[in-house]
């Protein structure tokens, strides 16, 4: 007998390609363009499982699943979601949802959760289907198949770092570039430390405006503002006993700062609206791309709160400094996407490894996931990865991400400099000194420049021929 699929989403298109989809795949489904009706709809039927948006129009995800749940506990329950939602998804694991998809959603990944959602066995503990989908952008060397362990002298001294300061209540800060793991570092020290089985709440400080910023952290009562139509749990709160992460703490205001510090060294605080103070016990690790220090020398940032902060800090390299792990993490996701979408795609050609190795990675281990993500979804089961399934921006071959390159590259000194080799030298220095001064990111530096990346790509092209 087929299975019974509900489809939660005020999207009417996802959720009739949903649909055809999983009736193509031998799954009957029905649809609901509200949370409420949702509910009604399951309360009527028997559904052994249902996919939900996390952002419906008349109430959140959270609130379809805790209803859900009361009617049949044992309903397999994915919850669609945003980027920005991820870490509120994960946390929804934990209220009893199977699993969470990521938008753009993957026909292959939706089969594959779904599929394996009626493999398990009923009685698997929750904790296994937390584990399974943890991020492994960064890797740890402990005995995790979810992680894996870097080979570099960098990376090796990174995790000696994390082994020990794990154990202690220090406040911690992580300096790294986007997609370097930050947030995968924060969670191995919280499993590493004894408040391991509390939570670990993870918040992005870099998406929220100064007027959302104290009710995510702090919580708010009904009626505090317009659109508060129930009371609310903040961050501190559900972090209470374990680790909070605050990830790009430094985009946060300088009030919201203010108040952050006045909570932390008081261990108390307020719901927004609310006059009952909580007592709190977080461990907290924040993160940021950019020096907190030059932060608070540029009056962006509090210095007192820096250093309650600053007790220890780590600096998680960029991947291209970690030559020695570009072989390795390539097959470490290249198992872990296989797993994902159920292929056997047997490994890379030896061009593609090659242009691994010479490629600057500006997106670090984020974007190796991605790339490698891509890869083998267009790759045919049995079959190695060729170029062909790389992006564009790997096989034009034009990466500059190693300073050594910039002295190789430079207009020749001895060269005639006529008014045109004067205009290319100039945009050369001027290209270069943005590079640098964005760590060689080159999405970045094409926004500085005001041009799109292609052009700077050609750019940078034709200064190496």
């Amino acid at each position: 007998m087929s299975k019974r699929v509900l489809i939660i989403d005020d999207d009417m298109d996802l959720c009739v390609l949903l649909g055809k989809l999983l009736s193509k795949n031998e799954y009957d489904t029905d649809a609901a363009y509200t949370g409420a009706k949702g509910i009604a709809k399951f309360q009527e039927k028997r559904f052994d499982a249902v996919i939900c948006d996390y952002r419906l129009g008349d109430m959140e995800g959270k609130n379809v699943l805790i209803e859900l749940k009361k009617i049949n506990p044992g309903v397999v329950v994915l919850i669609i979601t945003g980027y920005s939602d991820i870490k509120t998804a994960v946390e929804l694991i934990k209220l009893g949802a199977f699993d969470y998809i990521t938008k753009p959603l993957i026909p292959d990944e939706v089969l594959g959760i779904l599929n394996k959602a009626f493999q398990e066995p009923k009685g698997v503990a929750r904790e296994a289907a937390n584990n399974e989908r943890r991020p492994s952008e960064m890797g740890t060397h402990h005995s995790n198949e979810q992680f894996m362990v870097g080979k570099s002298a960098t990376a090796r001294a990174l995790y000696n770092q994390i082994d020990i300061v794990a154990p202690t209540n220090y406040s911690i800060i992580l300096y790294g570039e986007s997609g370097t793991g930050k947030e995968v570092v924060a969670k191995t020290i919280h499993d590493l430390s004894d408040r391991r089985d509390k939570p670990f709440i993870a918040m992005d400080c870099g998406t929220l405006s100064k007027e959302l910023a104290g009710s995510e952290m702090f919580g708010h009562v009904k009626g505090a503002f317009t659109g508060a139509l129930q009371d609310k749990e903040g961050h501190f709160e559900l972090a209470n006993g374990g680790t909070l992460f605050l990830d790009e703490v430094g985009n946060l205001s300088l009030e919201v700062q203010a108040t952050l510090l006045r909570v932390i060294q008081e261990r108390k605080f307020k719901r927004v609206g609310g006059n009952k103070e909580m007592n709190t016990d977080v461990r907290i690790i924040v993160a940021s791309n950019e020096s907190l220090q030059d932060g608070y020398r540029k009056g962006k940032f509090r210095e007192d709160l820096y250093h309650r902060f600053n007790e220890f800090s780590i600096n998680l390299p960029p991947l291209r400094t970690r030559k020695e792990d570009i072989l390795p993490f390539a097959d470490f996701f290249l198992a872990k996407t296989n797993a994902e979408l159920g292929k056997e795609v047997s490994g890379f050609e030896d061009e593609v490894l090659q242009k691994f190795m010479q490629y600057g990675w500006p997106g670090n281990l984020r974007e190796f996931r991605n790339v490698i993500r891509r890869a083998v979804l267009l790759t045919q089961p049995g079959k190695k990865i060729n170029a062909s399934c790389l992006p564009w921006e790997i096989t034009t071959d034009t990466t500059l991400a190693f300073q050594d390159q910039v002295s190789s590259t430079a207009p020749k000194v001895g060269q005639e400099l006529d008014l045109k080799n004067a205009a290319i030298k100039a945009e050369y220095e001027t290209i270069m000194g943005v590079l640098q001064k964005v760590n060689f990111n080159k999405k970045k530096a094409a926004e500085m420049l005001k041009i799109d990346r292609k052009t700077l790509y050609n750019k940078i092209k034709n200064f190496q021929d």
